[in-house]
């Protein structure tokens, strides 16, 4: 029978030459094997690297989109990466390529090459970094109606990496407002809300999405009157009162009413009243309608200027008789002058003829006391 004999073991240093030999092996590893970038940005993409250790790297660089048996262009000699790529190695095997302006046609898949001291000896490292390239886009109504909520999305093609958003309106950073990942929440919208959108990234906040316009439909507000011409009313002319109002969409229809009727007087933008009295317009779209303050219109009230048609009033200065003023004997005066002075406290007779004149009245004795101004 025979015996079982075992091998005596492997020296040491033996085993070791073989780890040695064979235990390092060719591997790329990339941080990302896919990246999405704002359009104009700067991306880097990194990684790692090993090679058998009896090689000696000469050279490395990045390429676009590898094709078997087709050996690879350095991406930095292209004319259309010229100036926009940059390459870095250190001794501990890490690489990185930074690609700056960032565009849309630079959605390729992106590799390192490795080239050794041995012909032979080259390294591909598939898959490689598969770039994609988004702008900003805000998706939301173009219209909501007063009173209702709004949601505005700040949309990308691709998922960025932990974005934080930023939203403007009318070109002004949004502080007050509900921001929730990629969205803008407007709780109980009103006209104030209306205005000029757009969204950015932390970071590259000089990247913005193009604006977004919202409209807000809401009923008329600030409806008012104005008068035309202004000032005080000249007796005789006519006067104009115009409606104006802010609505979405704009107020189409404007009725007028008088202070203490039960119907309308007019309607349209503008009217002209024919009587005196406080007038209002409402003004109405299909969201709703509101009127305006009374505004009042004299048109023969002391409001009226008059042209001045007639010779300022006659001033007379009289007083509760001492003497008696004896009526004038050229018939000059007549019975309703003599009214006039009696009323005023003056005992003077009534004419006997009829007519008198102004200058009669410089016959009428008065005395120094107990002065009266009369304006006849």
């Amino acid at each position: 029978m025979r015996s079982l004999r075992t091998a005596p073991p492997l020296p040491l240093v033996f085993l070791l030459m073989t780890a040695g030999a064979f235990g390092t092996k060719w591997s790329v590893k990339y941080n990302q094997q896919e990246i999405c970038a704002l359009k104009g940005s700067t991306v880097f993409m990194n990684g790692t690297f090993t090679h058998p250790e009896h090689l000696t790297v000469n050279e490395t660089f990045w390429g676009i989109d590898p094709v078997p048996g087709v050996e690879p262009t350095d991406l930095s000699k292209e004319s259309d990466y010229s100036g926009r790529v940059e390459f870095f190695t250190d001794d501990q095997k890490h690489f990185s390529l930074k690609l700056s302006d960032v565009m849309k046609k630079d959605e390729h898949r992106f590799y390192f090459r490795i080239i050794t001291n041995v012909e032979k000896e080259k390294w591909t490292g598939e898959p490689g970094v598969q770039l994609r390239v988004t702008e900003l886009h805000v998706e939301a109504p173009e219209e909501v109606t007063e009173g209702e909520t709004a949601d505005l999305t700040c949309k990308t093609t691709c998922s960025l990496t932990d974005p934080t958003f930023i939203w403007y309106k009318n070109g002004r950073p949004l502080t007050t407002k509900t921001i929730k990942n990629n969205q803008l929440h407007l709780q109980t919208v009103s006209s104030e809300d209306a205005g000029s959108y757009s969204c950015a990234v932390g970071g590259s906040q000089h990247l913005r999405s193009t604006a977004h316009s919202l409209r807000v439909r809401n009923p008329p507000k600030k409806v008012s009157v104005s008068i035309s011409p202004p000032g005080e009313i000249v007796e005789g002319s006519s006067v104009t009162l115009t409606c104006s109002s802010d609505g979405n969409p704009p107020v189409k229809i404007y009725t007028w009413f008088k202070e203490g009727g039960t119907s309308s007087v007019g309607s349209g933008h503008s009217y002209s009243p024919l009587q005196s009295g406080s007038y209002y317009c409402e003004a109405q779209n299909e969201h709703g309608a509101q009127r305006s303050d009374l505004v009042p219109v004299d048109l023969n009230g002391s409001n009226v200027t008059s042209s001045p048609r007639t010779a300022p009033p006659l001033v007379f200065l009289l007083m509760t008789a001492e003497s008696r003023a004896a009526p004038p004997d050229d018939h000059s005066s007549s019975a309703e002058d003599y009214e006039n002075l009696t009323s005023s406290g003056l005992d003077a007779p009534p004419p006997d003829d009829g007519s008198s004149s102004a200058e009669d009245y410089e016959n009428i004795t008065v005395s120094p006391k107990h002065e009266r101004l009369i304006t006849l």
